[in-house]
């Protein structure tokens, strides 16, 4: 029976993911390196801030700084671009809400919590989550489980006990490999990835039936 839920944030909750991918190929490009979208995708989707930072250092030495300068410095290219949207999956968040009615509910995510901080705000959700993990509380990120293990503990619950909601294949792949159901959220136009091993697969959370894990 499930007793918590985990939401993951960009992808799930927030359509930021697709944003920082375009912001960090603008990032890198404003400093004159030739770098496209597709090389931005694989860096970016599904991974956690800490290892797209430390890829990037290792990739461009010059461009060698601490995690926090280098999260100011992309920040303005990605407000640039998520002022001009509704980054809100409006679904997503209506379900986080109704669930934490009834379960406890807490995000875990590969942003850093400057970022899910300011996301929480913007979903109006900070006193209906129980707590959230951020890429500065766990090490390694996604694919590897320990982000979802830590929650488990966090809650005092069997990993078995809780549900999982993403996007991406390496947080799937955590939240099997910690033992937890998931449940993939599916949107249009983003990139193709191996699911095969989800409890389920929707194209929109407002379709997700508590009873059906119950």
């Amino acid at each position: 029976m499930v007793q918590a839920y985990i939401f993951d944030l960009d992808g799930t909750l927030v359509d930021s993911e697709i944003i920082w991918i375009d912001a960090i190929a603008d990032y890198l490009r404003g400093h004159e390196i030739d770098f496209s979208n597709k090389q931005a995708t694989q860096l970016v989707y599904g991974r956690s801030w800490r290892d797209i930072h430390a890829d990037i250092i290792h990739i461009y030495p010059a461009l060698h700084m601490p995690i926090e300068k280098m999260e100011g410095a992309v920040y303005p290219y990605y407000d640039a671009i998520a002022s001009q949207r509704d980054i809100l999956i409006s679904t997503s968040v209506d379900l986080l809400k109704r669930l934490s009615s009834s379960f406890p509910v807490c995000i875990v995510s590969g942003s850093s919590r400057k970022t899910i901080g300011d996301a929480v705000d913007l979903m109006g959700i900070n006193e209906l989550l129980r707590f959230f993990l951020g890429a500065e509380d766990y090490t390694p990120g996604k694919p590897d489980p320990t982000c979802y293990r830590l929650a488990a503990e966090k809650l005092g619950l069997a990993a078995e006990s809780c549900l999982v909601f993403e996007d991406s294949e390496a947080g799937l792949n955590a939240a099997k490999a910690a033992g937890m159901t998931c449940v993939v959220l599916t949107r249009s136009g983003r990139p193709a990835q191996d699911f095969s091993f989800a409890d389920l697969v929707l194209d929109d959370l407002a379709n997700f039936k508590e009873e059906d894990f119950s």
